[in-house]
């Protein structure tokens, strides 16, 4: 018989208790709860972690939008002459633009616009379909919503990543901003092609008009760019430009927006592009531009490219036209006169500039640093500093007048020398070698006689001329002796231009003004550059002047000026060698002065003086303004 062994041996299972079983299930229950949450904790943490590898940008762009904005430079007449960006862009809300515009984006690129919640995933659906079947990644489906968040925030990268960075920041862009708000951001924002960003920015590059004034097919057009600007450029692919605009025309209709007359009337109409390129209005109004610039940097600190101001200035564009024609011929003649004296091998290369001032106001109308923007930026009107000659006389003879004289008063126009302080003999001589006795000084003004100037003053000394001339704005340096009644100053052609102002206002003088006012993007508005008018000459004088100067063109040195009709008047000047020929002319409007001279400082040849060489550049810019007024 076996013995018993207890470890061995089986024991029938002992019975488990209805406490035991509860606690069992609630530790079962409890650590399926806990897998859960682990599970649950693990995907979250993963998720949240790809979120962050994501770099899912926040929203502040778009909530504060404020984009890079065009600095916008304006002529007399309102119109935009000159943008100034690194991104062609100029904000304007939703209600300066045509209730049509931005139903046109609305139909050709998100016709559930005001439905969908930044994702539209029908449309995301159909892409997909289409893209399935082509193999490639070609069709989008972006709602505009997602176009903002591509354009803001986004790379354009076509990636799936980016997509889905882009439905996330779409959905929260529309739970952030409401729906116009989104529109407005839009239509500032997007890409048109031709360097334009933005609706209205877009309006001027292929229309030169503003948005509030675009047509319906205008409209259609533009709004026909956002999935291919390149692609759909009316400029490069005319005919696929007018097939968008005709699918546009046909969404707007089918959402109703226009009736299908009105698609077939605009899609007929006739459009106009913008035709002058860039270079074409650098290249004539260049050197405006740039002292406006200068200008507004000087004053503010601010970069222009990007700070959207609108700067109005008094330029007046058709004046401008005029002026660089004027300039350009003037110089090509003299160029030709040159050659033909020196052979085959022209060593001689002229330059011209003119500025145009309008007397009421003292703004400047025109100005033209030189025969080519593009090609010699460097400004002779503003930057280049010139012997006078003879222009400078008048500020001699007007500090005469002031002090007594009158120009019925004589002196001789007779040889003489002088020894200076440093025991050097100077003598003067008159123009061609010819002296005449003793003569008026409104007749030696009108002939430009040397010899009176000089003798005129030492009359009336050199500081008090020194002291005249810096009251009439003359800032650089100024000789301390005779020589200066001959013009050996140097001066730009603004500067002396800018001192006859007296003569042609009643003795008034007021700084020449290049700017009227500025805008900033917070609507503030700063005041213009013309310093405060002062009376400088008693009027009197201003007046013998100006009969004067008008002498100097009816029977002197400026008489191929007498042709224009009306009173003329103004001073011709030929500094030492013929180097430079000056002349400042005016009528009952305009005071505009004309250099000429080659930017090496060689001799112009004998036969170029002021009045040769200078007037007839004068009086091609006047009678052109004749002949076609502006206003």
């Amino acid at each position: 018989m076996s013995s018993y062994n207890p470890i061995t041996a089986e024991q029938p299972p002992a019975p488990v208790s209805k406490k035991t079983r509860k606690i069992r299930t609630e530790k079962h229950i409890i650590g399926f709860l806990l897998a859960i949450c682990l599970v649950l904790s693990l995907f979250l943490g993963a998720l949240l972690m790809f979120l962050v590898t994501l770099e899912i940008p926040n929203l502040s762009t778009v909530s504060h939008y404020r984009p890079k904005q065009a600095s916008l430079i304006y002529d007399r007449h309102g119109r935009i002459v000159d943008r100034i960006f690194t991104e062609n862009r100029t904000v304007i809300p939703l209600s300066a633009m045509p209730d049509l515009l931005p139903k046109a984006f609305i139909a050709a690129e998100d016709n559930r616009f005001f439905d969908h919640a930044g994702l539209d995933f029908f449309s995301v659906l159909r892409a997909a379909i289409v893209n399935l079947r082509r193999g490639e990644k070609g069709q989008g489906g972006s709602t505009i919503t997602q176009q903002v968040a591509r354009s803001l925030l986004l790379t354009p990268e076509k990636t799936y990543i980016r997509k889905f960075k882009e439905a996330i920041l779409a959905w929260r862009i529309d739970t952030l901003l409401s729906k116009k708000e989104i529109l407005y951001i839009y239509l500032n924002q997007i890409y048109l092609g031709a360097g334009a960003h933005g609706v209205e920015a877009a309006s001027q590059a292929y229309f030169k008009k503003r948005a509030n004034e675009l047509t319906l097919g205008e409209m259609a057009m533009l709004a026909g760019l956002p999935q291919a600007p390149s692609k759909y450029s009316p400029h490069a692919y005319p005919k696929r430009a007018a097939a968008r605009q005709m699918y546009v025309l046909n969404r707007m209709a089918a959402a109703g927006y226009i009736t299908a007359e009105q698609a077939r009337e605009a899609y007929q109409g006739r459009i106009t592009y913008r035709s002058s390129s860039a270079a074409d209005h650098l290249a004539e109004n260049g050197y405006y531009y740039e002292i406006v610039r200068k200008e507004v940097r000087r004053r503010l600190d601010v970069p222009l490219e990007t700070a959207g101001l609108r700067i109005y200035t008094p330029l007046d564009s058709g004046m401008q036209r005029r002026a660089a024609l004027a300039v350009r011929e003037g110089a090509q003649e003299a160029l030709a006169r040159i050659g033909k004296k020196g052979g085959d091998k022209v060593t001689r290369y002229p330059q011209a500039a003119l500025v145009s001032i309008e007397i009421a106001t003292s703004k400047v109308r025109a100005l033209v640093g030189g025969t080519d923007f593009l090609k010699y930026s460097f400004d002779r009107a503003t930057q280049a500093k010139r012997q006078a000659g003879s222009s400078f006389k008048p500020l001699v003879y007007a500090t005469a007048l002031r002090m007594g004289w009158e120009p019925e008063s004589y002196l001789s126009d007779e040889p003489f020398s002088i020894t200076g302080r440093n025991g050097v003999r100077w003598q003067p001589k008159n123009f061609g070698g010819k002296y005449h006795g003793e003569v008026t000084l409104a007749e030696a003004l009108a002939h430009s006689y040397n010899m009176v100037a000089v003798r005129l003053l030492q009359q009336v000394g050199t500081k008090n001329v020194h002291n005249l001339a810096r009251s009439v704005g003359i800032t650089s340096y100024l000789p301390p002796d005779l020589s200066l009644a001959l013009g050996s100053a140097d001066l730009t052609l603004l500067e002396l231009t800018a001192a006859f102002t007296p003569f042609v206002r009643e003795g008034r003088y007021n700084s020449p003004s290049f700017i009227d006012r500025i805008e900033l993007p917070d609507g503030s508005v700063l005041p213009g550059d013309g310093a405060g008018e002062r009376q400088v000459m008693e009027m009197p004088v201003a007046l013998k002047m100006r009969q004067m100067l008008e002498g100097v063109v009816r029977q002197g040195t400026g008489r191929r000026a007498a042709v224009l009709p009306g009173l003329v008047g103004g001073k011709t000047g030929t500094s030492n060698d013929n180097r430079d020929n000056w002349f400042i002319g005016f009528n009952e409007k305009l005071l505009t002065g004309i250099w000429v001279g080659c930017d090496d400082n060689k001799s112009m040849g004998g036969e170029e003086t002021g009045g040769r060489t200078a007037v007839p550049i004068w009086l091609s810019y006047m009678q052109g303004l004749q002949k076609n007024p502006v206003n």
